[in-house]
């Protein structure tokens, strides 16, 4: 019989993560979601520290603030009325007053600095290539916070502005870690506000600056999450109510040809064991004091003291045991 959709094949990363890889994820939706997986796995993760980030040019500006642990420019602070916010952030990352937001800021610059000085691998997502850039200064923002339209130019971003920007800050962060590897995406959430045939055109121009740089750098490698969503689960139940977003299915099924590619053959048993045991974990008896479920508690300890070696377990272990009767 005929096959009746097209399975895109990830394949196996030669360079695979194990147990002990630290992975910092940064853009758009999609670092979030593989960043939330990651860390629900026990690795040492840091899931998009700065919000989430759409466009490249504003996703390396975040990536190189961390990179050099700087201070965020006075002039990129704005006020929405009692709202203080920042140019360069989500406005999840926001305060009612600056002296607190630039301290929030400056905490998530420094420890997005310290986590990178031991990272093996980073995740970047690019969500758009369309960009606002301000009037007044000329820089592209992450966010516009709701200001007039008339204060920005809404310009497309070229590959090679892409690659440029790229270039300048992993050169940077790769002076500091010769060993970093990069793995690029691109966001499968299609932004309809710029009309489906221009979202259209910027997801082109994020799909060219990925393979620009996958053949420029070897520490550089692409992961199809795009292509996974758009070939391969290519219908409309793997979208949510509102026709853009992956529905939790079909992030599944994208976190799982992750996992194929990437993970090493000890991260894959580790990770069958472990959502096995959150899943014992989750589990509400219905007798909690009866002899079968206590036996339960203590065979998921024991399950978890087995994995103790790998990774940090006591706050499971110890929620479970507060559970038992002696």
């Amino acid at each position: 019989m005929n096959s009746f959709r097209t399975i895109v094949n990830a394949g196996v990363s030669t360079h695979t993560l194990a147990i002990t890889s630290r992975i910092a994820t940064l853009g758009s939706c999609f670092a979030d979601s593989i960043g939330s997986r990651l860390a629900a796995l026990k690795l040492p993760t840091l899931a998009n520290p700065f919000g989430t980030l759409y466009n490249p040019l504003s996703i390396h500006k975040a990536l190189d603030y961390a990179a050099r642990a700087t201070s965020i420019p006075a002039h990129t602070y704005l006020q929405h009325d009692d709202v203080h916010l920042n140019y360069d952030f989500h406005s999840e990352l926001s305060a009612l007053t600056h002296d607190a937001l630039a301290h929030r800021l400056e905490h998530r610059v420094e420890t997005a600095h310290a986590f990178l000085q031991q990272t093996d691998y980073l995740l970047l997502t690019y969500g758009t290539a369309w960009a606002y850039t301000r009037r007044d200064t000329g820089e592209v923002v992450a966010n516009c916070h709701k200001q007039s339209a008339a204060l920005f130019d809404k310009t497309l971003l070229t590959a090679e502005a892409i690659v440029a920007s790229f270039e300048s800050t992993l050169t940077t962060l790769r002076a500091q870690h010769p060993n970093l590897r990069v793995i690029l995406t691109v966001s499968p959430v299609r932004h309809i506000k710029d009309t489906l045939a221009l979202n259209s055109v910027s997801k082109s121009v994020l799909r060219v600056a990925c393979h620009t740089l996958q053949e420029r750098f070897d520490y550089v490698e692409y992961f199809p999450a795009f292509e996974i969503m758009l070939d391969d689960l290519r219908d409309y139940r793997f979208y949510k109510a509102d026709l853009l977003h992956p529905t939790e299915e079909a992030e599944a099924y994208i976190w799982q040809q992750f996992k194929a590619r990437y993970f090493d053959n000890a991260l894959l048993a580790f990770a069958d064991k472990w959502t096995s045991i959150q899943q014992a974990l989750t589990h509400r008896p219905f007798h909690p004091a009866s002899r079968a479920h206590q036996r339960f508690l203590r065979d998921t300890v024991r399950r978890l003291e087995e994995l103790k070696s790998f990774v940090d377990v006591e706050e499971e272990i110890n929620s479970i045991k507060l559970q038992l009767i002696s």
